[in-house]
C-alpha cells in the first residue's frame, strides 16, 4: 500500500526529485530513493516478508488439500455405505437359510465331521487319500474361533453323485452316531450342534434330507469356507469379494428347490428375497469392477516405475506369507498358521542380490474340492498374480499330498488365466515363468517324512534356509523376463549421468577408472528402453 501511494505521489510531482525514507514491516528503514521522473522505471520485486510466513502458507495449503482429499474419501465411503450395506439383516436371513452361516462366528459349535469318499480308487477324481481329506476337513473347523470337532468319521461310497448321497443303511448308522453324540453327557462334553459334510457343495435335496433326518444344521465345504472367509476378511476389499462369493451358492440352492414339493423341506426364496439378491449382486459387481480398475491403475504405476512384480501363490497354509517375510526381511509381516489367513493381495518391497528393487505380491491361498467360482470372485486381486513378471509357486513339502495340491493350484491358475483372456482383460497369452519352491523342509528334518524328485528349490522360510539359491534364480528369471541386462558404463564422477543412473537403474557396483580418477565405472542393471533414454540424453 505504501509503495502504491508513493508511486501516485511521484506521478503528481512530475520532474521533482524525490527522497523518502519508508518504514518496512520489520521496523527498519529502506535505503533512500533518489530519482528523476524522466528516467524512473519501477521494477516489481516479490516481498519475501518475515521468515516462515511462506512456509506456513504452504503448510496451510497442504492441510487444506489434505482436508479436501479426506472429505472426498469420506464422501466416497459415505456413498458406498449408502449404495451397499454388507451387514444387511434381511440378506443375512437369506444367507443363513442357504448356507447355515452366521456373522456371530465366535458362537461355540460342536461339529461332527463326515468325510465321504469313493471307495474304489479307480473312480476317484483326486489323489488325496481319505485320511488326508478328513485331516484337512478338521483343519477347516479348527480355523473358526470356538468351533471344535466332536468326532470325525470316513464314509465310503460308490459314488458322490447320488441324489441322497448316503444310502438307507448308511443313513441309519449316521443317525445313531448323531443321537449318541447329541445325548452323551459324559466327560462334560458339549452337545452336538452342527454337522459338516466335507463335500464341495451339497444340493438342496441332499441338504434338506440330511437336516430332516439328523434334526441339525448341515454345512458343506463351500459354506464352511465362507464362514472362515467372513472371519478373516478385514479390509473393505476382502469383505466385498467374500460377499460376492456367497451369491452363486445361494442362487444354486434356490435353483435346486422343487416348488412342487412341500416347503417344509427347507429353503426357498420369496420374490422379495430374490429382489434383494439381484440388487446386492448388481452392486457388488459394480464395486468389484471399480476395484479392478483401481488395481489396474496401480499396476500401470508400478510399470512406470520399472518395478518387476513377483507373485507368490500356492495352496492355503503353504507358507507364502512366511516366505515373503524371509525374502524381504520385513518385520511388520505377521504370518499365521491358519487356512485362508491371507485374503487381500498385498505388496511388499524387496531387493535381489544384484540390488534390483522388486515387489512381492502375497495372494489368497487355493484349496481343492471347492467350485472354481468361489476363487474367481477374488479375480480382481488375483489379476496381480496372473500379470506378474515371475510367479513363485510355494509347496508345503511336509504335507503328505503336496503333489496333489501342486496339481490343483496349477489347474486353478490355468483356469483363471483362460477366464482373464476370455473377459478381454490385460492378457498374458501364457502364464508367467513359474519357479517351484518347496517350503517347510525343517519339518522334514525332524523325520516327519522325506520327498524325492522335487523339481524346484527346497527352503525353510521359518529357519531361513536355502534362500540364496532361490534369490539367484529369481534374479535370473526377472532379468530375462523384463529384458534387463548387466552392463558397465563410464560416467564422470559426481556428474548428472551418475545421478540419472542411480534413479533409473539398479547400481550393483562402482569403482574408479584406474586411467582417469575423474571417471567412474558403474556396474548397473538396466532395461534396454531405459538405456536408450540415457544415450539420447547424455551421448550426443
Amino acid at each position: 500500500m505504501l509503495l502504491k501511494q508513493l508511486a501516485n505521489r511521484l506521478l503528481s510531482l512530475r520532474s521533482v526529485s524525490v527522497q523518502r525514507f519508508l518504514l518496512n514491516p520489520c521496523g527498519s528503514y529502506y535505503t533512500p530513493i533518489a530519482c528523476s521522473l524522466q528516467c524512473v522505471r519501477f521494477k516489481y520485486t516479490p516481498n519475501k516478508g518475515v521468515q516462515g510466513i511462506r512456509n506456513r502458507k504452504s503448510q496451510f495449503e497442504s492441510n487444506a488439500n489434505q482436508q479436501e482429499n479426506e472429505d472426498s474419501e469420506d464422501q466416497e465411503n459415505e456413498e458406498f455405505g449408502q449404495s451397499l450395506n454388507l451387514d444387511d439383516s434381511e440378506y443375512d436371513l437369506v444367507a443363513n437359510g442357504a448356507m447355515r452361516v452366521t456373522r456371530k462366528s465366535t458362537q461355540p459349535q460342536n461339529v461332527l465331521v463326515i468325510q465321504p469318499y469313493v471307495k474304489w480308487s479307480v473312480k476317484r477324481t483326486t489323489n488325496i487319500t481319505p485320511e488326508d481329506q478328513i485331516q484337512e476337513a478338521e483343519a477347516l473347523i479348527h480355523s473358526i474361533t470356538n468351533w471344535r470337532v466332536a468326532m470325525s468319521i470316513k464314509v465310503p461310497l460308490e459314488s458322490l453323485e447320488r441324489k441322497t448321497l448316503f444310502g438307507k443303511g448308511k443313513m441309519e448308522e449316521l443317525k445313531q452316531i448323531v443321537n449318541e453324540l447329541r445325548y452323551n453327557k459324559s466327560h462334560n462334553q458339549q452337545p452336538l450342534t452342527c454337522i459338516f459334510v466335507s463335500k464341495g457343495t451339497l444340493s438342496f435335496a441332499q441338504k434338506s434330507l440330511l437336516e430332516a433326518t439328523f434334526k441339525l444344521p448341515v454345512m458343506d465345504r463351500y459354506s464352511v469356507v465362507i464362514q472362515i472367509l467372513r472371519l478373516h476378511a478385514a479390509s473393505a476389499e476382502a469383505r466385498l469379494q467374500v460377499a460376492m462369493a456367497e451369491i452363486p451358492y445361494i442362487w444354486g440352492q434356490a435353483k435346486d428347490y422343487n416348488t412342487s414339493k412341500s416347503t417344509k423341506l427347507g429353503y426357498s426364496l420369496t420374490d422379495t428375497q430374490r429382489d434383494i439378491l439381484k440388487t446386492r449382486e448388481k452392486k457388488l459387481k459394480s464395486e468389484l469392477e471399480r476395484i479392478r480398475t483401481h488395481r489396474k491403475l496401480l499396476r500401470n504405476k508400478r510399470k512406470q516405475n520399472n518395478y518387476p512384480i513377483i507373485a507368490v501363490v500356492g495352496y492355503t497354509n503353504a507358507g507364502k506369507t512366511s516366505l515373503i517375510k524371509a525374502l524381504t526381511q520385513e518385520q511388520t509381516i505377521e504370518p499365521r498358521d491358519q487356512l485362508f489367513a491371507t485374503l487381500d493381495v498385498t505388496a511388499h518391497a524387496g531387493k535381489l542380490p544384484c540390488n534390483l528393487e522388486v515387489i512381492y505380491m502375497d495372494t489368497v491361498g487355493f484349496m481343492s474340492d471347492l467350485p472354481t467360482g468361489l476363487i474367481e470372485c477374488f479375480v480382481a486381486t488375483l489379476e496381480d498374480a496372473m500379470l506378474a513378471d515371475v510367479i513363485l509357486h510355494i509347496h508345503d513339502v511336509s504335507h503328505n499330498c503336496y503333489d496333489s495340491q501342486k496339481q490343483h493350484v496349477e489347474q486353478t491358475l490355468k483356469s483363471l488365466t483362460d477366464n482373464l483372456i476370455a473377459s478381454g482383460a490385460e492378457e498374458p497369452a501364457t502364464l508367467p515363468t513359474i519357479i517351484n519352491v518347496g517350503n517347510k523342509i525343517d519339518l522334514l528334518a525332524r523325520g516327519k517324512r522325506t520327498i524325492e524328485e522335487f523339481q524346484g528349490f527346497l527352503v525353510s522360510a521359518k529357519k531361513q534356509n536355502g534362500l540364496m539359491p532361490l534369490l539367484e534364480e529369481i534374479e535370473q528369471q526377472v532379468l530375462k523376463t523384463t529384458q534387463r541386462k548387466k552392463i558397465t558404463i563410464r560416467v564422470p564422477n559426481g556428474g548428472a549421468e551418475m545421478s540419472w543412473l542411480y534413479k533409473n537403474s539398479a547400481v550393483v557396483n562402482i569403482k574408479v577408472d584406474q586411467t582417469n580418477a575423474q571417471i567412474l565405472l558403474m556396474d548397473i542393471i538396466i532395461k534396454e528402453s531405459v538405456l536408450q533414454q540415457f544415450k539420447k540424453q547424455f551421448c550426443k
